[in-house]
């Protein structure tokens, strides 16, 4: 299944993040009040934020585009079979208001099943305005999640274009609600208000594309059609997708405030499910947006410092079934518009900021315990998290066509503890920190079905470095971080055909 994500290190059964580098110097001040995190949707817990603040005499007289250097998607340049408007609205003070809702049913002139489905966002601005978070649902599914850039006088706009493919099964279904959350202040100083228009647009199967073997072999016409009816070894989308989400009335994300708030949901899986896989979509904001930058909080407590941007620089998102973790990821430290210094993302903004990825965790060694006809419970949490972090999650599931029940055992749960170690230094305002984290983990379970028995194994592994300086007084900040991760999903198969036929492949 292909991750819609903008980064190019491919899908989530492959490696998520090879390497990340990040170094930067921050103009660091502990003793003012910030002002109001508009990457947030709240106005409390505020990380120090910055308008862009330059006379309109140095912008164009005209509107600038701004843009997200990403992977373009293949069929970009071919014309869709058509297109469906599904919202247009005017964003200005929305803050503390529910969702903006329209009602959604696929388009009759082009009916499922599509090759692809592209959603398309197009925003503008102008005026002054910080940078605000945004989410888009169907049904209470996340399909996108997304922030603003920050305007100038003469005005911006943008466009993102992601590929949701993987939502199809949803996408077909008719009398549905999309949701869209936006919360923006507008007033005399805040002036900016997001005019957005979100369209859909779907290509017929003329136009599927064939993607070769991970391998390099090629394989047989009977192969290839029953593994892509199985999903298993496909990009298949799923049959089932169910939202592991809050109850919309205040966006549809889970609001995390602290390590101890684990968010859950009680679903019920279908007895039939051979394979399932949790998508988790993660913002962070408040005194967690510069989660990779945070000093530990005695250094905050024995300089007398206001900030609540503390408790260390490590953080991650981890899922739970019944309380037993099933999988984690360190989120990609994508910057906002607002971020560090507005005058960097103008007009190319950073690596995720229009798109934020979303995070594939394979549950199916887990059918085992799924499949017994009872509720589950599934969590999402954030460790070491402080407020406030933004994650809900979406549960795509593939079913059996010709079975009632699908039989599945898991055979390995090896979960180490976490290792985390930590080593400061300082003396008074100047000092330096460092976190080295890692973990590795591992799941194997197999599941029998129509087409016979196939044993899924997952390995997990990721190791964080991280070290943060402070110098001059505490005045500048410097901050290196290094994060390795790898994740792979092996699937040994047993084909039940009239010759056996064994297939292993390695994501």
């Amino acid at each position: 299944m292909a991750n819609p994500t903008p980064f190019p290190f491919g899908s989530h059964a492959s490696v998520f993040f090879n390497f990340l580098l990040l170094c930067f110097l921050i103009h660091q001040s502990h003793s003012t009040t910030p002002p109001l995190d508009s990457s947030s949707s709240s106005s409390s817990s505020l990380p120090g934020r910055y308008f862009k603040s330059l006379p309109s005499s140095l912008y164009q007289n005209e509107s600038s585009e701004y843009t997200e250097i990403t992977v373009p998607l293949q069929f970009d340049n071919v014309n869709s079979s058509c297109s469906l408007l599904l919202l247009q609205q005017d964003f200005g003070n929305t803050f503390g208001s529910s969702p903006v809702t329209a009602p959604y049913s696929p388009p009759s002139e082009c009916p499922a099943p599509w090759s692809h489905v592209v959603l398309e966002l197009r925003a503008s601005c102008q005026g002054e305005q910080y940078d605000r978070i945004a989410g888009v649902w169907l049904d209470g599914i996340e399909i996108l999640r997304t922030s603003t850039a920050e305007p100038t006088d003469s005005g911006i706009f943008w466009k993102v274009r992601k590929d949701v493919t993987r939502y199809s099964s949803l996408l077909s279904r008719s009398n549905l609600t999309l949701s869209v959350m936006l919360e923006n202040i507008v007033n005399d100083v805040f002036t900016g208000v997001y005019h957005v228009n979100i369209s859909l647009l779907y290509y017929g199967r003329r136009l599927k594309f064939i993607s070769g073997e991970p391998s390099g072999r090629s394989r047989s016409q009977t192969e290839v059609q029953e593994s892509l009816r199985l999903g298993i070894a496909s990009r298949k989308p799923a049959d089932l997708i169910v939202p592991i989400a809050s109850d919309g009335e205040d966006g549809f994300w889970f609001r995390i405030e602290n390590e101890l708030d684990v968010h859950s949901k009680w679903i019920q899986i279908p007895l039939n499910t051979y394979r399932a896989v949790l998508e988790i979509y993660v913002s962070f904001h408040g005194n967690d947006e510069f989660w990779y930058s945070n000093p530990p909080d005695d250094y905050i407590k024995l300089n007398n410092l206001s900030t609540g941007r503390g408790n260390g620089a490590f953080r991650e998102v981890f899922a739970t079934i019944d309380g037993f973790l099933v999988g984690s990821q360190i989120p990609f430290p994508v910057i906002f518009t607002g971020g560090i210094n507005p005058l960097f993302w103008e007009p190319v903004v950073a690596i995720g900021a229009f798109n934020l990825p979303s995070y594939d965790i394979d549950l199916t060694p887990f059918l085992g315990l799924l499949l017994d006809g009872k509720d589950h419970s599934f969590g999402l949490g954030v460790t070491n998290g402080i407020s406030f972090w933004l994650v809900n999650a979406n549960l795509h599931i593939w079913l059996d066509p010709k079975l009632s029940t699908v039989q599945a055992k898991t055979v390995l749960y090896m979960v180490p503890p976490l290792t985390v170690k930590r080593k400061t230094k300082f003396h008074e305002l100047d000092g330096s920190f460092k976190v080295k984290a890692k973990r590795k983990i591992q799941f194997s379970g197999w599941v029998n079905s129509t087409a016979g028995n196939f044993t899924t194994h997952v390995f997990h592994k990721f190791k964080l470095q991280n070290s943060i300086k402070f110098m001059r007084n505490g005045t500048y900040k410097e901050v290196e971080q290094t994060i390795e991760s790898k994740t792979l999903v092996r699937i040994n198969f047993l084909w039940r055909i009239s010759t056996s036929l064994f297939l292993t492949r390695k994501n």
